[in-house]
């Protein structure tokens, strides 16, 4: 991609954003299409992360932070506060825990000792079609709280979501995992469905059941077997729900 090639021609201190209107051959995570029409919010950012830092010894923890930036961009702006969006780890922006409507996308490149990362997001603003948009939660909830919120535009969430996620990487860098996994939690899809967590499978359909815990030091996720105590898991990237078949790393 274009901006693929500019990232290694840049000042190191210079940023660099690419937003589309409309995007045909984007990908998500196993090498899925990702297709977006016009009416949603699509960047790809690139970002510079020294190796020898707080997240640079934990890259998986950004796909979490961009994910943790588009719903702040939307539920920082007073007002919108209680608008129902969530994040789903790893990588999913949802509405409430019932429906997808953003993905992020993390590439990483070391080169010496700098992680050069490529961050696609995209996330539904303005299409009632296929799926919910950020403008529909707002006028349900114009509706059933008798407030008169104004729909937002693409735009203004793109520039808020980078604003939110720098902010979110310098607080990383200083506090580590801790200084942002209380705001995480605050917006997580499993802390909305019950204090008791969710279930979910190990290693295939039939595998063991365990809870969804929290998330370790380096962005992966911790479930509780009975009898067996908490590990950390990662997602099959061919599984349909990423939640349903996870993998015990060895």
């Amino acid at each position: 991609s274009l901006i693929g090639r500019l990232m290694f021609e840049l000042p190191e201190e210079m940023g660099l954003i690419a937003v589309a209107v409309r995007q045909t051959q984007g990908k998500g995570r196993g090498g899925n299409v990702w297709l977006s029409p016009v009416g949603c919010a699509l960047s790809t950012l690139h970002i510079s992360i020294p190796l020898h830092s707080n997240l640079g010894q934990r890259i998986p923890f950004i796909q979490h932070l961009v994910s943790l930036a588009v719903v702040e961009a939307v539920r920082s702006i007073p007002g919108y506060e209680d608008i129902e969006l969530r994040v789903k780890w790893p990588n999913d922006i949802y509405y409430s825990d019932l429906m997808k409507l953003g993905g992020v996308l993390v590439n990483s490149t070391l080169i010496e000792t700098t992680f050069h990362i490529l961050i696609g997001f995209g996330f539904n603003v303005n299409n009632s079609n296929p799926t919910i948009c950020i403008n529909d939660l707002i006028a349900k909830f114009n509706r059933e709280e008798g407030t008169e919120l104004k729909p937002l535009s693409a735009d203004c969430l793109i520039a808020r979501t980078v604003t939110v996620l720098e902010r979110l990487i310098e607080v990383f860098q200083e506090k580590g995992p801790n200084g942002v996994l209380p705001q995480y939690y605050k917006y997580w899809v499993h802390r909305a469905l019950s204090t008791s967590g969710k279930r979910v499978r190990l290693r295939g359909e039939d595998g063991p059941a365990a809870w969804v815990v929290g998330i370790d030091d380096y962005g992966y996720l911790q479930v509780h077997q009975e009898g067996k105590g908490v590990e950390s898991v990662h997602p099959d990237g061919n599984s349909f729900d990423m939640l349903r078949n996870l993998i015990v790393p060895k």
